[in-house]
């Protein structure tokens, strides 16, 4: 118990400091682009890593293509500093994260999407704006499942978030978009492999509150994450977004299951 709270401490003193340091130098290059803007967030995000106590092995990487859209199953709200310490990407997020007490800040400090799925009216012009970062070369990440799993399966992927690679298209800003399959594995902790019992512990599902969460995880610490890269499919004005949900949510499905079937560590 007293371990858990000295980490807890630790960890909050090391997020507090690096997000105090690196959160004015991103504000400084949105605003004079001294330097790219995903540096400082990749930085962060390597930072909570650390704080967390994960240990992430790659197989594969961000594909170099472009105009590229990452679809990822989601498990955690942790995806996201997963993801974002291994690559320059932007975030497409729900649009409630906007509200949230630092987080919000911080999202929009990374230049994140937010999407309100439920209101036509904002989709448009959300899914334009995803169009034109896809079209400036940006790699844009999406959670194409809608909502997060427990880490034992990928839920179907929904074909209306594609919507944006569609407008990407049909506006001019891109002949295609490549639509790059990743899955992302939480497999053992404290070295010991999680069985499907376990594998919910990593898990953030539905209302579940993040304070308690987030001190669970930063008390336990030595989580294991895998995160496997696949081939991009390409999508053109001929492609339907049906089709290339499902066969993206298959290879999404295949990924997790290599990395939960043989958690062994590329490097």
């Amino acid at each position: 118990m007293m371990i858990g709270k000295i980490r807890i401490a630790l960890a909050f003193a090391v997020v507090a400091t690096s997000t105090a340091v690196l959160a004015p130098l991103q504000l400084l290059a949105l605003k004079t682009g001294l330097w790219r803007e995903t540096l400082m967030p990749r930085l962060w995000h390597r930072t909570i890593v650390r704080a967390l106590g994960f240990r992430v092995h790659t197989h594969g990487a961000l594909a170099a293509q472009r105009p590229l859209l990452v679809a990822a199953n989601h498990v955690s709200w942790t995806d996201i500093v997963v993801l974002g310490s291994l690559a320059d990407v932007n975030f497409i997020a729900r649009a409630d994260m906007q509200g949230w007490p630092l987080i919000g800040s911080l999202s929009r400090l990374q230049r994140t999407v937010f999407v309100e799925r439920e209101r036509r009216r904002t989709s448009g012009s959300q899914a334009s704006e995803i169009a034109t970062r896809l079209g400036s070369g940006h790699a844009m990440v999406l959670f194409a499942e809608g909502t997060t799993g427990d880490g034992n399966m990928v839920l179907p992927l929904k074909s209306t978030l594609f919507g944006a690679a569609s407008m990407a298209i049909s506006e001019g800003a891109a002949g295609e978009v490549f639509v790059q399959p990743v899955a992302i594995a939480y497999t053992r902790l404290h070295g010991v492999p999680m069985g499907r019992r376990d594998r919910p512990l990593a898990a953030w599902i539905g209302d579940q509150d993040l304070g308690p969460h987030l001190l669970a995880l930063l008390a336990e610490g030595a989580v294991d994450v895998e995160v496997h890269f696949g081939e991009p499919v390409t999508f053109s004005a001929a492609s339907s977004r049906k089709e290339t949900a499902r066969l993206v949510g298959q290879r999404v499905a295949e990924l997790m299951r290599l990395a939960l079937d043989d958690p062994r560590p590329s490097r």
